[in-house]
């Protein structure tokens, strides 16, 4: 019987968000694979390495050529029966780097209802019928627009941004304050939903306005931010200082001139996020991410429902008609991590402060634990699991164990571990740093590290 470990070959996506030639994390780590026969083109953009069985760009066997998919589907054994009747014989996620050298667009991914139903109505841009709740792990410092922000900050920008407010209008403007001053934090199951109901008023607005009058209301917008600096936006909301918004402004019109999503970041969270912070995104969660390098994992779909920041295809009817409007500080989206509980270090992994994080969020298809070996010779012994695993080396080297077979790693480098295999990871250098994406239905993976 084969040994369930298997090195596999990942495709790159050329996206014009994506960093350039070698600056790409995502490029740098194709080369790694030497089946991919891939050379970095310095002038060429690099946004995504794929990892999973989706079609756009599944990933193969290096030693035989076969698709990861063709192998799960012969033995079901590899990723339990369990999980290969539930998810349809497929990988249950699609595991990611992305390296974003400016803005992707302002997105959310369908529910699994109007997946299936937007993938029926059009299937050119809904290419499957899945959700995509998603989770987002940073490898170098990141930043991005996730969420509605707490409803006393949209108030203080519509009172403080002249050009906002002239752009969705003073009624609509009057409208959202008065309908929800006083109980901007209830906690009222009626409240709330009012709030959401004026949140998406407002927001709708805003997004249904045509593009002349946005482009006058940015020009306003972008000269303020340049005059007032640190003033501007009357010096900024609790969450973010005047002039980190004015330069975030000025910074997003130099990539998109004239953009609605220059106003629409007044609505939103503006989130930074440190080496190892992660936050999750629900399904119908708005978003942009704006620069850095970040694993990311979701459910495996390629569904995205865009409105601002692209030149692609935008669908602003869906993307109102679809968002939960949860308002909320960025806290409440990023996640804590907690030391996972089934692996065993060594002595030189104990004495090296190395260590094995979870990330949790409250779904079933993926969970991800970040291993990071701080000393050569230290090893990570990780307990068999009921689920498919994937595990990419972002630095360092070292090698990868299941049973008899034992192959070297390094950057870039990426492998399927099969179900009830036990894994060991072993670092020949100084930092040796993975991230194990895997799926387990009914196993002992409930930790929860969303907050």
């Amino acid at each position: 019987m084969q040994v369930p470990l298997i090195q596999l070959q990942c495709g790159v996506n050329s996206y014009e968000w994506g960093k350039v030639g070698k600056e790409s994390a995502a490029a740098k780590y194709a080369t790694a694979t030497d089946a991919n026969q891939f050379t970095i083109e310095n002038e060429k953009p690099y946004a995504e390495l794929w990892m999973g069985t989706h079609p756009s760009l599944p990933s193969k066997d290096v030693d035989t050529r076969r698709s990861l998919l063709d192998l799960i589907q012969d033995n079901k054994a590899l990723m339990s029966t369990e999980v290969s009747e539930k998810y349809s014989e497929k990988l249950p996620f699609l595991f990611k780097v992305l390296s974003i050298r400016k803005a992707l667009s302002i997105q959310a991914h369908p529910n699994k209802k109007l997946a299936e139903e937007l993938h029926k109505k059009d299937p050119k841009n809904y290419p499957d019928d899945n959700h995509k709740p998603e989770m987002t792990i940073a490898v170098t410092p990141f930043d991005g627009l996730c969420g509605f922000r707490p409803l006393k900050e949209i108030t203080h920008f519509l009172a403080t941004v002249p050009s906002l407010r002239e752009l969705v209008g003073e009624g609509a403007a009057k409208e959202f304050e008065e309908a929800v001053s006083g109980h901007e934090t209830s906690g009222s199951a009626e409240e709330t939903q009012r709030n959401k109901k004026a949140l998406q008023a407002i927001f709708s607005a805003l997004m249904t306005k045509d593009k002349s009058a946005v482009l006058a209301a940015a020009k306003e917008l972008v000269a303020s931010a340049e005059k007032e600096g640190e003033n501007f936006a009357g010096g900024g909301g609790p969450a973010n200082g005047g002039k980190e918004l004015a330069d975030l402004v000025i910074r997003l019109n130099g990539q998109f001139e004239g953009d609605i999503g220059l106003f629409v970041l007044f609505y939103l969270n503006y989130v930074k996020l440190e080496v190892g912070e992660a936050m999750f995104l629900k399904a119908d969660d708005i978003h942009a991410y704006l620069s850095g390098d970040i694993i990311e994992c979701m459910a495996s779909s390629d569904n995205v429902v865009r409105a601002g920041f692209t030149p692609k295809f935008q669908d602003i009817p869906t993307l109102i008609s679809m968002l939960t409007y949860s308002y909320a500080p960025i806290s409440d989206q990023k996640m804590k991590p907690v030391d996972y509980p089934y692996v065993t270090l060594n002595r030189a992994a104990y004495s090296s402060s190395s260590s094995a994080i979870l990330y949790d969020p409250p779904i079933e298809e993926f969970s991800v634990v970040k291993t990071e070996l701080n000393s050569e010779g230290a090893k990570a012994t990780f307990e068999a699991i009921e689920g498919p695993s994937v595990v990419i080396c972002t630095a360092g080297s070292g090698s990868i164990s299941v049973g008899p077979k034992t192959q070297q790693v390094k950057a870039g480098h990426v492998f399927f571990v099969g179900a009830t295999a036990e894994c060991i990871l072993e670092s020949d250098s100084e930092r040796f740093t993975t991230f194990k994406a895997f799926c387990e239905l009914s196993g002992k993976e409930n930790a929860n590290g969303a907050s």
